[in-house]
């Protein structure tokens, strides 16, 4: 019977032919022996089971030949082959069928991967154009990385040196000085590249210190054929991500990073840029933070307020990120800036003026404070006016343009009545401004002009503060709480939901209640939902409870799932456990399991353990890996380890929640260190890990790991090891390990040195630590000396240095020293230092320590409120439940 031969058919029945006409011999084993050089034995098994094409014929042939030298010892090569084909053995057994359908087969598997290929790059060539497609529709683009140029991506100009053009408005930019961390940022892009990663990169440092110029010259480790895309703002980059334009090979520059990561659209985006990452790679991500924005998203929030959380996926972004640090002076490195001065006239003037802060010195930033501190003219008082309010704006929380009709307004506040009185009212408002921006050092203003995203020119009505101006506002700025026609001129001037909302938090803080209320309702009449919820947490505050249950249910009709919470509260303390859990379900529905943990937790404290367990499930099935962590512990307090292991498995596999594993007793030591080792591999952040690998067993290594991240410049490892070591009251070991951090530059590490000396009993070397740490510009350690003082029965030299962090920007140290004056019989002490604490923005827990002061709040001067009426918003009120 004729056939057309299949190769691995044949192969097939040749290993069929030998198990059944030839008992199985030669065995694979021997057959494997058989080529030169040899193959395995299960090498030969795949031949004959059809399961392997041989790259080479030979190896097989000599394998098929001993197969056939047997048959002909066995005296069967005339038999069937099989019985279906009619062939013989002889005839399967030939050596030319072989060769040809080897050939054959070669060739169609040639051709077969040809046309893959072909397929695969038509996929791609079409995947490419609809990107590019995108990208076109796109308003910021995609263009060649090498097209762009520093001062597109926000170098600041430097100044010119001598000689320079009088009047000249050329853009200088200075030679670069590398540093030490030039080389780790871009041997670290170039391995992201050359192993196909996706990678994030923050440079983090002080404004002016060289942290966009850092990035544009780290951009020299991206090769030519990678595109840059620079997105104008979160909404912007939100769309660059829904339209899947970021595709491999890809920079996406974020410089000033919290103008994307922070408000309503910065949280969408920072959870679809995490996304990204986890997608092909080649794909850098270069950001640059100043420090204080950085701890802002970075810091979680305090146990118990986890549901108000208003930067959770930018902080989980962040945890991804590859840190940069940028010393804020080159103290370390003026050699090399003095070699490069003599060819450079930029860095000559700068090395002229002094000091080490060089990158500072080149943009201006101490030009510009002088220019703000000592006004000069008849109008300069006026413009410095204009210059406080626009940093107090950014200090409390706008990001964007500022309306000159909002300067105008706020900036009598800021003069003294005899100031005010003194101006000339028919021009001062435009003279004022024209000193505010006057050109400083041929290269910037004080208040700049906003240019047009997409065309030629500025934007009308609106002016910048520059970033160095800005930074120092946050820092000679923080004890100051603005006068009234600031926050009355926010209320009236300002449109962005987000930027009201930020200074209503920020006039809440400095418990100025009135304008507090005033800017939520403009918040909210702007469709800025959570300032409504804000607005109804006031009114619940202020004991109007049916006025804030009707702005909750208003919020809840508007889509805000937090007010669902607050309705669920407000009906389980009113006695009405079934509407709480029903409202609590619903917020569950909407995305939101929180409000079911905290629910249940709240249940569980009052004895209520069915309830409970039935509320941690729900929120377990909405996705909730703290109600499986919860329920994992429920288990093993009721004897059911297997059960409370296999939740906390779910709970880490859900979400990377590593809390859960970490809780366990390690009852099963090979199992534990497997898992944790497992866990290890993941992208977890290597703080986390370390703490892992020491709780699976694994000191040595956890150390080993922490010392190896330390050494790339990142100690915080170091420190959480410490920290479990002195948890498991390993005190030596956890000393050793802070001091290692503390030598890496953590001032963290410092302080927690102090504080292992304190319990040791060691006050002196405690404090001795705690200054370290503030000289090093740590200013929550100015907060511990602070209240080391007080105890010590230093009021005086406890408040100095409290105010001292107060200014700084941590404020967390004058109530505990109020409340000490207090003890101490001095209220007016006290007083004083409950008004500074008010003044800086201490948080509102601080005010629940003295209840009954100021119960309506503080006037904008710091005087007391008097009975105010709550603003209404303009909502659609929904009708009673």
């Amino acid at each position: 019977m004729s056939r057309t031969p299949d190769f691995f058919e044949d192969l097939r029945r040749v290993g069929t032919l030998k198990k059944a006409l030839l008992g199985g011999r030669p065995s694979d084993n021997a057959l494997a022996r058989i080529p030169r050089p040899a193959v395995s034995r299960d090498t030969v098994g795949a031949w004959l089971r059809g399961q392997r094409f041989p790259q080479q014929l030979e190896p097989l042939w000599a394998v098929l030949e001993e197969i056939l030298a047997e048959c002909a010892r066995q005296g069967v090569l005339d038999s069937a082959a099989d019985e279906i084909s009619g062939e013989s053995v002889a005839e399967l057994l030939a050596e030319g069928r072989w060769r040809r359908t080897w050939r054959a087969e070669r060739q169609r598997r040639t051709q077969s991967n040809q046309e893959d290929a072909e397929r695969q790059q038509g996929r791609k060539s079409l995947e490419d154009e609809e990107r590019r497609t995108r990208q076109a529709a796109l308003v910021d683009r995609p263009r060649p990385v090498r097209s762009w140029t520093p001062k597109r991506l926000g170098v600041h100009p430097a100044i010119p040196g001598h000689p320079a053009t009088p009047g000249g408005t050329g853009f200088a930019l200075p030679a670069y000085v590398p540093r030490p961390h030039d080389e780790g940022l871009r041997t670290r892009l170039s391995a992201a590249v050359t192993d196909s990663e996706s990678l994030l990169v923050v440079v983090r440092g002080e404004s002016c210190t060289g942290k966009t110029r850092t990035a544009v010259e780290s951009l020299t480790a991206m090769p030519d054929d990678f595109h840059l895309l620079f997105p104008t703002d979160a909404d912007s980059l939100l769309a660059m991500l829904a339209a899947d334009a970021l595709g491999p090979r890809t920079v996406l520059w974020l410089n000033e990073a919290q103008h994307y990561l922070d408000s309503t659209a910065g949280e969408a985006a920072s959870a679809a840029l995490l996304r990204r990452l986890d997608g092909e790679g080649p794909f850098i991500v270069l950001a640059t933070l100043w420090p204080d924005h950085d701890k802002t998203f970075t810091t979680a929030p305090a146990p118990g307020k986890e549901h108000g959380d208003p930067h959770r996926q930018a902080r989980t972004l962040l945890a991804q990120a590859h840190y940069i640090y940028l010393p804020r002076s080159f103290a370390d490195h003026l050699d090399a800036v003095r070699r490069m001065a003599r060819h450079d006239a930029s860095l000559a003037s700068a090395l002229e003026a002094g000091g080490t802060d060089v990158t500072q010195i080149l943009a201006a930033g101490p030009d510009l404070v002088a220019h703000y501190e000592y006004p000069e003219g008849p109008h300069g008082i006026s413009g410095q006016a204009l210059v406080s309010a626009a940093m107090d704006a950014y200090r409390l929380g706008v990001t964007g343009p500022l309306p000159l009709a909002f300067l105008h307004d706020a900036a009598p506040g800021y003069l003294t009545g005899g100031e005010r009185a003194a101006v000339d009212t028919d021009d001062w408002f435009p003279e004022a401004l024209n000193h505010a921006q006057t050109r400083i050092k041929q290269i910037i203003r004080p208040l700049q002009n906003v240019p047009h995203s997409s065309r030629m020119g500025a934007l009308p009505g609106v002016v910048s503060l520059a970033d160095y101006l800005q930074q120092h506002g946050r820092r000679s700025r923080q004890p100051l709480c603005p006068p009234a026609t600031f926050w009355n001129a926010a209320t009236h001037h300002l449109t962005s939901p987000d930027d009201l909302t930020r200074l209503a938090e920020a006039a809440y803080k400095r418990h100025r209640l009135r304008h507090a209320a005033d800017l939520y309702r403009a918040a909210a009449d702007a469709g800025n939902t959570s300032a409504l919820l804000l607005l109804a947490e006031m009114r619940e505050e202020a004991c109007d409870r049916q006025g804030a249950e009707r702005l909750y249910r208003a919020a809840a009709d508007a889509g805000n799932t937090k007010a669902l919470a607050h309705l669920a509260w407000m009906r389980d303390e009113a006695g009405d456990p079934e509407g709480a859990e029903q409202l609590a379900r619903h917020a569950a529905d909407a995305g939101d399991p929180g409000t079911l943990q905290l629910l249940a937790e709240k249940w569980e404290e009052a004895g209520d353990r069915q309830g409970a367990e039935r509320l941690y499930r729900a929120a377990a099935d909405a996705r909730s890996t703290k109600a499986l962590t919860r329920l994992a512990g429920m288990r093993e307090e009721a004897g059911d380890p297997e059960g409370a292991e296999q939740l906390a498995r779910h709970a880490a596999d859900d979400a990377g929640n590593t809390s859960a594993p970490l809780r366990l007793e390690v009852r099963d030591r090979e199992g534990a260190e497997g898992f944790h080792r497992a866990a290890a591999g993941k992208a977890y952040p290597p703080a986390q890990q370390v703490e892992m690998w020491e709780r699976a067993g694994d000191p040595e290594g956890a150390e080993r790991l922490a010392r190896h991240t330390a050494d790339a410049g990142d100690p915080r490892a170091l420190v959480q090891l410490a920290s479990v070591r002195g948890q498991a009251g390993d005190w030596q070991g956890a000393e050793r390990l802070y001091r290692a951090a503390a030598d890496a530059g953590s001032t963290w590490a410092l302080i927690q040195l102090g504080s292992v000396r304190g319990q040791a009993g060691d006050w002196q070397g405690a404090e001795r630590l705690y200054r370290a740490a503030a000289d090093a510009g740590d200013i929550y350690a100015l907060t511990l000396l602070a209240r080391m003082r007080g105890q010590a029965g230093d009021p005086e030299g406890a408040e100095r240095l409290a105010r001292q962090a107060a200014a700084a920007g941590n404020p967390d140290a004058l109530p505990p020293l109020a409340g000490m004056r207090e003890e101490a019989g001095d209220p007016e002490g006290a007083e004083r230092l409950w008004r500074a604490a008010a003044d800086t923005g201490c948080l509102w827990d601080a005010f629940n320590e003295m209840p009954g002061r100021w119960p309506y709040g503080l006037e904008a001067d710091g005087s007391a409120s008097g009975p105010w009426e709550q603003p209404e918003p303009r909502i659609v009120v929904s009708g009673p439940s």
